[in-house]
């Protein structure tokens, strides 16, 4: 018989651990790296296996912040805009044709969103931006491993992954990611925080310059003309901030109203140019699925504008109206190819207003901070997000698992700097009068 203070004991040694920095550290290191390896785990395990992991991280994390509550700020925390495009998806299953695949996206967009919440609350943003390096740094140097052994090893693709073995040709290559285009995104978004952790001396020199030539290298080999552009945006980005940030505090603002007249312009410019664009990255057969795609969107959305036809994420295929949208393009579409439209498409106007608040203030917040404060460390949120918009215009990567997870985690640290609820609670009185 067990004696009753070893009973007492266990709970309490329990909370200790669920509660310690160690046990945070691991737990977020393990889901950044689970959303990051989606094609990987699915491709190894299944969705049950993957369901089965998923489950397990939210319990750790729901127990892990119990165990922590006391010393959490919960006060003006979380942005209101996420909670309205949360709920706003979710109160698509009322009208949604599709009820199953709603409820399963709708799951599936809350346990990344919740994982997401648990890393802002129990990580600095430093402390992100290095288990981010950690994570992207073994999956990269696993995905370019297996590319080697698959493309000049053996000389024979690796099915079950994807893994074509195009490395002797210098590639395309897609690695453990499942498609160029998501390997080129992550390796991006590597370079970025490989960058900080550089620039901010979170990882020594050495360590830190080979992790940003093993992102370029994945980059380059990856191969895709979406991600070059978002490469070059970023890049355009970074000297912005560079500049706003070398520039005393009386003159920001208005090289910050200048920069903001000059992107307006830049975009104008594009939109009007596309078609020269499109030539100049040899994407114009790819185009012309996009188009035929957006196209057919946009006539369904005619149907539902409103309300959209039901939050699905990524798409199901078997049930109306994707299966047609599949049939219309010739491919088996996942996602609409561009995160806006595909909001649009499946949570209407209203969705699509709660995204672009959501993106917007998430976005406006970040680049503020990481104009405003020494620390620089606050530049990764506001480059990360730029990456993952700028990409969001072909891809739709931002709307589930790392994408998604990694917009909630930018926009709660944007918000815990400059929410107006944290100010309401900092000064009750100033508000009252």
């Amino acid at each position: 018989m067990i004696p009753r203070a070893y009973n007492s004991a266990v709970p309490s040694a329990l909370a200790r651990i669920l509660a310690s920095p160690r046990f945070a550290t691991s737990l977020t290191h393990v889901a950044l790296g689970v959303a990051f390896s989606i094609s990987l785990l699915k491709s190894v395990m299944g969705w049950a296996g993957l369901a089965a992991v998923l489950v397990g991280l939210v319990a750790l994390a729901a127990f892990s912040l119990s165990a922590r509550r006391a010393s959490i700020e919960w006060h003006g925390l979380l942005p209101i805009s996420i909670l309205v495009f949360l709920g706003w998806s979710t109160l698509t299953l009322v009208w949604s044709g599709y009820t199953v695949a709603t409820l399963t996206g709708v799951g599936y967009q809350l346990t990344f969103a919740f994982l997401a919440v648990y890393i802002a609350l129990a990580r600095d943003t430093i402390q992100i931006v290095r288990a981010t390096g950690d994570v992207l740094r073994v999956l990269l140097g696993v995905s370019l491993a297996l590319e080697v052994v698959s493309g000049l090893l053996l000389d024979l693709p690796i099915a079950f992954l994807g893994i074509q073995g195009n490395l002797a040709r210098l590639g395309p290559i897609q690695g453990i990611f499942g498609s160029r285009n998501v390997l080129g995104l992550v390796a991006l978004l590597a370079f970025i925080t490989f960058a900080v952790e550089l620039r901010s001396r979170s990882l020594r020199r050495g360590p830190a310059i080979g992790s940003l030539v093993l992102a370029g290298l994945c980059i380059l080999l990856a191969g895709s003309p979406v991600i070059m552009l978002v490469a070059l945006f970023v890049g355009v980005a970074a000297l912005a901030l560079y500049w706003l940030r070398r520039t005393p505090a009386e003159g920001r603002w208005m090289l910050q109203l200048g920069l903001l007249g000059a992107t307006v312009i830049a975009l104008i410019g594009a939109w009007i140019a596309r078609g020269r664009l499109i030539e100049l990255l040899n994407a114009g057969s790819e185009f012309e699925v996009r188009y035929t795609l957006w196209r057919e969107m946009w006539r369904l959305i005619a149907l539902h504008p409103l309300e959209g036809w039901g939050w699905a994420g990524y798409w199901p295929n078997n049930v109306t109206p994707y299966g047609w949208l599949d049939f219309v393009t010739g491919r088996d579409q996942s996602s609409g190819l561009n995160a806006f439209l595909d909001v649009y498409f499946q949570a209407g106007l209203v969705g699509f207003l709660a995204f672009v608040a959501l993106v917007g203030l998430a976005f406006v917040r970040s680049w503020l901070l990481a104009s405003n404060k020494r620390t620089f460390v606050h530049v990764w949120p506001a480059l990360t997000l730029v990456a993952l918009l700028v990409a969001s215009a072909a891809e739709s990567t931002i709307l589930v698992e790392f994408g998604w997870l990694l917009l909630v985690v930018c926009a709660m640290k944007a918000s815990q700097g400059m929410s107006w609820r944290s100010a309401l609670a900092r000064h009750p009185r100033r508000f009252e009068d």
